[in-house]
């Protein structure tokens, strides 16, 4: 059994996204441990890239500052390490696809399954074209993510047959961001979802305040948060890490009642 399933074993799932080295990878770690503390059920991590095509403005900044910090791969993974000497719950990396190409697959992937990620996610990366990662992933254990959008509607129900994991349910259209009002039918997309397949899904893009994450929260197994979230590193900087925490206790106690 994928150890991503542990994330959604109580209850409806918090899955919160934080961008590796936004600040710094020291700030980074405290984030994510006072995440964790504070309920988090599984943690994405970003790793930066220059051209993060599905990032609106909160993220991609995000993006550049870590970069400008002088964060690689590398350093990354084995900041990933030392997280996981004290950090237990499922965590997955959230990046492009040139990202792991340029590593080389099969170096990212196998070194992915040697520190403890047990998920990727990688948002430019079609459905017709995931053969080049899936066996790469399935060799080494580490799930490959789908993305169903709702311009999914005709391949949902291929994609959902053939997931790993935890299916990412894409609220809008267009990059990340937090949005006022979620117009998607995510109960209609999440059926299609359970006809096909057992795996679990969770909603993201756009999900911002506790009202819209237990609305979410209602049709899927979990809600994913991000741009919120950054939003915050990006005020607080290093001090981020306690406001952060207290805004996951916050999502996860809205979706768990």
């Amino acid at each position: 059994m994928s150890n991503i399933a542990k994330a959604f074993e109580n209850g409806k799932a918090f899955i919160p996204f934080v961008t590796c080295g936004d600040p710094d990878l020291e700030t980074t770690g405290k984030i994510v441990r006072e995440m964790v503390k504070n309920g988090a059920d599984l943690v994405e991590l970003g790793i930066p890239f220059s051209d993060p095509t599905a990032e609106g403005p909160v993220i991609q900044g995000a993006n550049i500052r870590a970069l400008s910090g002088g964060v690689t791969t590398d350093m990354i993974f084995a900041f990933v390490e030392q997280l996981r000497e004290d950090v237990s719950v499922p965590l997955v990396f959230m990046t492009y696809a040139n990202v792991v190409f340029s590593y080389g697959a099969q170096k990212f992937i196998s070194t992915c399954q040697r520190i403890g990620i047990d998920g990727l996610i990688l948002p430019d990366l079609p459905y017709e074209e995931k053969d080049e990662f899936l066996p790469i992933c399935r060799q080494y254990g580490v799930d490959l993510i789908s993305l169903i959008a709702p311009t999914s509607e005709g391949r949902a129900a291929m994609i959902a047959k053939e997931a790993d994991g935890f299916i990412y349910i894409v609220s809008s259209l267009g990059v990340t961001g937090m949005r006022s009002k979620i117009t998607t039918d995510i109960s209609k997309l999440v059926s299609v979802i359970r006809e096909n397949t057992s795996v679990p899904c969770a909603v993201g893009f756009g999900i911002s305040t506790p009202e819209q994450a237990k609305e979410m929260s209602q049709y899927a197994d979990g809600v994913i948060v991000g741009s919120a979230i950054v939003k915050q590193i990006a005020e607080h900087g290093k001090e981020a890490a306690g406001p952060v925490g207290e805004y996951v206790g916050e999502m996860k106690k809205a979706i768990s009642v």
